[in-house]
């Protein structure tokens, strides 16, 4: 077994991952190593391939904000093309020869006497481990697929497959297929196997509100302007940004003012559906915005299809040849296609990540719920900041300009610690308990609360803790600069001590 001592290690390559790796770049800092079990930068745009997969935030604004891209072909741009963009920055900038690809980390440990983390991973099979003094979490929420548990799922004999572990290798052409959910995968990949497969049955346990997708290609005139007139691009970005804000606003603070985004829906049922009782089974019963709002132009369409039939009778169990409904009803298939997405709030993830007190994050969460401060750092893991952490998820913009803000909180912590030759920081627990209180008091009065519906935006508590309350330019003020009165730290001259609590707790800006 080797061992490296390295300053700073970042697992995962996708969006802030790879952020992280530029902006230590940028700042003169060299002494980090990047980590990532696939084979390249791309994170879930790397991962996810089932057919249909886009993004449902506009392309100007679903990049970084220091790389903007004037080849999009599109105005919202598909996963190959996220994926060839995320590499495109890792070589402009530099970046590849920090990354060590096929590394999945298994385990990562604070030593308090040693004062670092020790991060074990397996590569080339195998098992191998390196010391930090910090490490960056760019693992991200949506990595880890969430497998329904359903009552003899194990014992189907045909192909099972999850979206985000899609086989490009299988043929779905001329098969029966059932498809278990109606998330933001499922409205991608379903119209895509409607024009494929014999019959596909979707089993909905709860309608979404599905607005229109404006998606269209670019014309050459529009690519040449994106490339030559200096300030074009921005501008759209800036434009597309300002108004995601005032759906944040209708989210947080008048759910009320989300009307309009109903009628919206509701046209885009009208126009897609010819049945009125298949009308009425996909029109949702809960607030617009308590859930994810989706974007399809051939959702519904695809729905109305002849091959294809909704099913809306939860599920009792799966036999060795199909789906058995409540009602008694079975149907043989040949393909189960798990559309159920991720472990967000319960990521297996927080099991391998253990801190000072020989807790894992999950064990810490699982007492008083996800928590972090500013989205970043946990009480009780010295030195690790999360990127993408708790409380920060939008439903409304883009997590590129989420991950931005913590870079901007990252590199001004790395500066603000070297200057001082601080070795070890750990928000203090009453910081960290009145900032996330302070977002729960935002939240009273959202549609994710008042909405009327069960969401992966809540973790076991019954609390919103995967989603940022208001608007997103308040987590980038909140985020623009380190602040290190709300950290208990340790110098290299000062022995290492139990963090003590602060009697000025700080107040989230929300």
């Amino acid at each position: 077994m080797t061992t490296h001592d390295v300053e700073i290690a970042i697992i995962g390559a996708g969006f802030s991952g790879l952020g992280a790796a530029i902006k230590l770049s940028q700042d003169g800092i060299d002494d980090f190593v990047l980590f990532d079990r696939g084979a390249d930068f791309g994170g879930t745009w790397r991962d996810n391939v089932y057919p249909g997969a886009a993004c449902d935030v506009p392309s100007h604004l679903y990049s970084y904000s220091f790389a903007l891209n004037p080849d999009w072909s599109r105005s919202y741009s598909h996963q190959p093309e996220i994926h060839r963009y995320i590499n495109d920055v890792a070589d402009q900038y530099g970046v590849r020869d920090k990354a060590r690809f096929g590394s999945d980390v298994t385990h990562a440990e604070w030593d308090e006497a040693a004062g670092h983390w020790r991060i074990d991973y397996v590569r080339d099979g195998q098992k191998q481990s390196i010391t930090a003094r910090t490490v960056v979490g760019g693992i991200g929420p949506l990595c880890e697929p969430n497998l329904p548990d359903i009552d003899g799922i194990d014992s189907f004999q045909g192909k099972i497959v999850h979206t985000s572990r899609w086989d490009t290798d299988f043929d779905y052409s001329g098969k029966n297929v059932a498809v278990i959910g109606t998330g933001a995968s499922a409205i991608q990949v379903v119209p895509q196997l409607g024009k494929v497969v014999n019959h596909m049955d979707v089993y909905q346990r709860t309608a979404p509100w599905i607005i229109p997708r404006n998606e269209r290609p670019y014309l050459g005139a529009e690519k040449w302007a994106f490339k030559h007139v200096p300030g074009l691009q921005s501008a759209i970005r800036g434009t597309i940004y300002s108004g995601s804000e005032f759906v944040a606003a209708g989210m947080t603070y008048a759910p009320k003012a989300l009307k309009p985004v109903e009628f919206l829906s509701r046209g885009n049922i009208f126009r897609g559906i010819r049945d009125p009782e298949l009308r009425k089974a996909v029109t949702p019963k809960f607030a617009v915005g308590c859930k994810r709002i989706l974007k399809s132009n051939d959702w519904y369409p695809t729905l109305d299809q002849d091959n294809v039939e909704l099913v809306t009778d939860g599920i009792d169990r799966i036999t060795p040849t199909g789906v058995v409904t409540k009602d008694g009803t079975a149907r043989d298939v040949d393909v189960l296609v798990v559309a159920t997405g991720f472990h967000v709030t319960d990521s297996p993830v927080f099991d391998t990540i253990v801190g000072a007190n020989g807790q894992s994050l999950a064990q810490v969460w699982a007492q008083d719920g996800m928590q972090a401060y500013k989205g970043s750092f946990v009480h009780g893991f010295p030195n690790l900041m999360l990127l993408i952490g708790p409380s920060t998820g939008l439903g409304h913009s883009s997590m590129v300009y989420m991950i931005e803000s913590q870079l901007n909180y990252l590199i001004d912590y790395v500066r603000k610690t070297h200057a001082r030759g601080i070795v070890r920081t750990d928000v203090k627990h009453d910081v960290q308990d009145a900032y996330n209180s302070g977002l729960q008091r935002t939240l009273r009065n959202s549609v994710w609360v008042t909405g009327g519906c069960a969401s992966w935006y809540k973790d076991h508590t019954g609390k919103i803790t995967a989603l940022w309350p208001g608007f997103t330019f308040s987590f980038r003020n909140a985020t623009r600069s380190f602040d290190l009165d709300a950290y208990e730290t340790v110098t290299a001259e000062q022995p290492a001590a139990p963090a003590k609590e602060s009697s000025e707790p700080a107040i989230a800006t929300v």
